[in-house]
């Protein structure tokens, strides 16, 4: 186990971007601008929506923008599939043990199949916050990817103590579950 935790604790040094300037708004307005207001849609390539400010600005490696800000983005733009601009957008925050910033790290690196990386950041977020749900469900697909449907259940058994059958979490994953048992079945 330890020996699995330092290897995909390399991995993570190793996928952390480290460039300068990042590009996070939609070239063509894209759809949708997700609960935090027009973050992907209305900002220019190279700028994120600032909620402080109320309007688009620089997103730079030294942005001044909050890491409510650039969570939202980061969520935001993994959420439409643009997953480089959304591990740059999240790896500016200053808080890099925010449990949100990883999920979404975590997310949208398994989403560009580097799943073993996408774990690694998963179980960083759940061993600050073991009650985050949505990282579950998503470790939960991850395992899926790799072909380990018992792990995945183990997530969906853990996502049901703590919020019940009827939370959005559990249904997801637990849809997700039966759809690869039927296909792999």
């Amino acid at each position: 186990m330890r020996i699995r935790l330092a290897a995909q604790a390399a991995c993570l040094m190793l996928a952390l971007p480290l460039t300068g300037a990042v590009a996070f708004a939609a070239e063509d307005g894209g759809p949708g601008t997700g609960s935090s207001g027009p973050t992907v849609s209305q900002c220019k390539k190279g700028e994120a929506w600032d909620k402080k400010r109320s309007k688009c600005v620089a997103a730079k490696k030294q942005s001044m923008l909050d890491d409510d800000s650039i969570y939202a983005a980061g969520r935001d733009l993994a959420m439409v599939g643009r997953y480089g601009e959304a591990i740059e957008v999240l790896s500016l925050a200053a808080n890099k043990s925010d449990p949100r910033i990883l999920n979404y790290l975590g997310y949208s690196h398994r989403k560009q199949g580097r799943v073993l990386v996408g774990l690694g950041y998963y179980e960083e977020a759940l061993r600050i916050d073991p009650n985050y749900t949505l990282v579950r469900e998503y470790l939960g697909e991850a395992h899926l990817q790799l072909g380990d449907v018992m792990a995945a259940r183990r997530q969906l058994a853990e996502i049901e103590m703590r919020c019940g059958k009827g939370c959005e979490e559990y249904a997801d994953l637990s849809a997700q579950i039966d759809a690869f048992v039927k296909t792999k079945g």
